[in-house]
């Protein structure tokens, strides 16, 4: 009777310990891609001893790279990250319809999921204008300072919006919209309209606009936008959500044909 509680016990020290990787993994961002071992123990909070044990082990798998005494994010990650089968699949079906509506419009395009609060862009092309801003391949950003977020956020459930209005809605800059209250009046108006902008509340100067990827005839899945300077984005904005509705409904057609070509 005595082995379960031995296997309970092994398999609350494996989450232990995969808790503790996570938090390693965790301090990387796009301003800290490599840190020392100090850096790694006071941006974690765990013991030096355990980082410099984890760390080690984290190497010998590919999980992260040494350079001198700096660690990276190694290749392995990258390599299990591109295996991702939403992001995958997502992504294998948008690229010709993101490279089309780049050359349409001239203007940067992304195509992002979102991930509980945040958006994840799995595809960015940069048109003629390019944009030195926040956005990358598998970067993140809070969903409601973003016009694919918005339209995420637009078509989430209850839960979300309620685990949203608890964390609060961090700015990114001045403009970025900071009352739940008009966050919901914006949701309101995407649901009605079929689109959503963001005006400088990801990067002063720059504005967004974004419509729903659809898997079935309500599920949303994905958001496609288009970003560029307020002054072209304004102007152009007639044309722009018709060209952004047809790429969004040629992937939205290419996924439910995938899907039903899938075997069960």
């Amino acid at each position: 009777m005595a082995q379960p509680v031995e296997e309970s016990a092994a398999a609350r020290d494996i989450v232990t310990l995969l808790d503790k990787v996570g938090i390693i993994l965790s301090t990387f961002d796009d301003d800290t891609w490599q840190q020392s071992l100090t850096e790694l123990t006071a941006h974690s909070g765990l013991a030096k001893a355990t980082v410099h044990r984890l760390a080690g082990e984290m190497v010998g798998v590919g999980m992260l790279e040494k350079t001198g005494i700096h660690y990276r994010l190694g290749l392995r990650l990258f390599e299990l990250g591109q295996l991702v089968p939403r992001q995958r699949t997502l992504r294998e079906v948008g690229r010709p319809f993101v490279r089309r509506l780049m050359a349409l419009t001239r203007e940067t395009v992304h195509l992002a999921l979102r991930d509980g609060l945040d958006v994840i862009y799995v595809d960015k092309l940069e048109g003629d204008h390019a944009l030195q801003e926040v956005s990358r391949v598998a970067g993140r950003l809070p969903a409601h300072a973003t016009a694919t977020g918005k339209v995420l956020l637009a078509h989430s459930n209850r839960t979300v919006l309620e685990a949203l209005a608890f964390r609060g809605l961090t700015p990114l800059t001045r403009r970025t919209t900071s009352s739940f209250a008009v966050l919901r009046r914006q949701m309101d108006r995407i649901r009605a309209d079929g689109f959503a902008r963001e005006v400088e509340e990801t990067r002063l100067g720059y504005m967004s606009i974004a419509v729903p990827v659809y898997m079935g005839e309500r599920d949303v899945v994905a958001a496609l936008s288009v970003t560029g300077t307020v002054q072209r984005l304004s102007a152009a904005q007639p044309r722009l959500i018709p060209q952004l509705r047809h790429a969004a409904a040629g992937i939205s057609a290419d996924l439910a044909g995938r899907a039903h070509s899938s075997p069960a």
